[in-house]
């Protein structure tokens, strides 16, 4: 553990390492979070129906969640500094499989690459930033990690965008990268040179990984993967399948509206998937990340299970919105449906977590399990959307959000969250 009173060299040190570890968050989730606007190219470039599409972000997110639990073993057994740089060699392969040879068949081995590297790095990192940043310093350098999650998650689809529209159009001559891109992707193809960038992005945070000299960590009973007996415990827990089932629906909503909003613009609206499709997965992203800071401010006075309440009724309210509303209200009201999107994973998260008494940090993995929902409903939406239309496909989402809204009613947590003002007495204890 690093000291508090720490020479003026060993703060730099660890300044930095945090530093690194921000990077680290900033490459996972540009990674993640880009498949919302590459599914009208997919469809288009590999002439594949909504259902097929829909099998990438399956390969992806499958991956996720297969690789959560096991990835919490691996590294107490290699410790964090192997386990991230093999996850990140592993994404540069998964990428740079897919630009060198960007086949569908391909890409579907690629993604799952790159979701299994993804899953082992999110294992890895928070229990380092608590070690490399202090502590005390903990709670604000995680909301600060997540907003450089979001902003991620809004630059990649723009990145997407102008990376379309200027690959394959550079003078002859020209050193730029852009030129480099365009020499490396086919002409027919340039949303593949997104992928170029991936692999360098991964394989260089590879090499400084190799290279840094990162702290010592003593994992708490919440980072701990658990052993065998107490998953096995957990899985005869009604309580620990209910906040399964709430994870995934969760990130099956997330990922369910995020992947299909380009697609949707194109079919219903007539809107370029380059321009407004990519600008309103970004502004996605971007409200969701913008709606965790106004959350954070409204659980200090409102019970997290009331604020789940209303922000799943606000979700609800803007997918109508968006899926029978104008063009114009669409562009709107997708992203608001991230913004309304924006407390409900910590919201479901803590109230998981604290509504068993023992055994968090292999409830965490359980927990993170879940995050194959991302897998399982996009591919419903395009397997529905194949035969009834998209927007019909898109209506499982009220069954998503719908499970969510029910969550506030149902959850007993053994502890509440603190209020602003609030004795600790004041706070209701519930029996599980």
């Amino acid at each position: 553990m690093l000291s508090a009173n720490r020479p003026a060299s060993a703060v730099l040190s660890s300044r930095l390492i945090v530093a690194l570890i921000f990077a680290v968050f900033f490459c996972i989730s540009f990674l993640t979070n880009i498949l919302g606007p590459l599914i009208p190219d997919i469809i288009h470039d590999f002439h594949v129906s909504l259902a097929t599409a829909a099998i990438l972000p399956f390969c992806f997110f499958i991956a996720y969640g297969v690789m959560s639990v096991p990835s919490g073993f691996l590294v107490e057994l290699w410790g964090e500094k192997r386990l991230m740089i093999i996850a990140f060699l592993v994404g540069t392969m998964g990428a740079l499989g897919f630009a060198i040879f960007p086949t569908y068949q391909v890409a579907t081995v690629s993604l799952f690459a790159i979701g299994a590297g993804m899953a082992a790095l999110q294992v890895a990192i928070n229990p380092l930033l608590r070690v490399a940043g202090g502590p005390e310093h903990f709670a604000f350098n995680s909301a600060f990690a997540q907003l450089i999650f979001g902003s991620a998650s809004f630059v990649s689809p723009l990145v997407y965008a102008y990376l379309v529209s200027h690959v394959g159009h550079t003078n002859p001559g020209d050193s730029s990268l852009l030129a480099l891109l365009t020499q490396l992707t086919p002409s027919q193809l340039p949303w593949v040179s997104i992928y170029w960038l991936f692999a360098a992005s991964t394989a260089l945070l590879a090499l400084v990984m190799l290279m840094v000299r990162l702290p010592v960590v003593e994992r708490t009973a919440e980072e701990a993967a658990g052993s065998l007996a107490m998953y096995l415990t957990l899985l005869k827990s009604r309580t620990a399948w209910l906040y399964f089932m709430a994870i995934f629906v969760y990130v099956g909503s997330e990922q369910g509206t995020a992947d299909w909003i380009s697609e949707f613009l194109a079919r219903y609206h007539h809107l370029d998937p380059h321009v407004d499709g990519a600008a309103a997965v970004a502004y996605f992203w971007g409200l969701l990340t913008a709606g965790c800071l106004a959350g954070m401010l409204l659980l200090k006075f409102v019970d997290s299970r009331r604020v789940l309440i209303g922000f799943s009724l606000g979700a609800l309210a803007a997918l109508t919105v968006a899926l029978f509303g104008s063009a114009r209200m669409a562009v709107y009201a997708f992203p608001c449906v991230g913004l309304f999107a924006s407390i409900m994973w910590p919201v479901i998260a803590s109230l998981g977590l604290n509504s068993v008494p023992r055994h968090h940090g292999a409830f965490a993995g359980i927990l993170c399990t879940g995050i194959m929902g991302g897998a399982i409903v996009p591919l419903i939406i395009g397997q529905l959307g194949d035969r009834w239309g998209l927007r019909t496909g898109m209506l499982v989402l009220y069954v998503t959000f719908g499970c969510i809204l029910s969550i506030g009613f149902w959850a007993r947590p053994l502890v509440s969250n603190a209020l602003l003002g609030a004795k600790p007495a004041d706070l209701p204890l519930h029996a599980s």
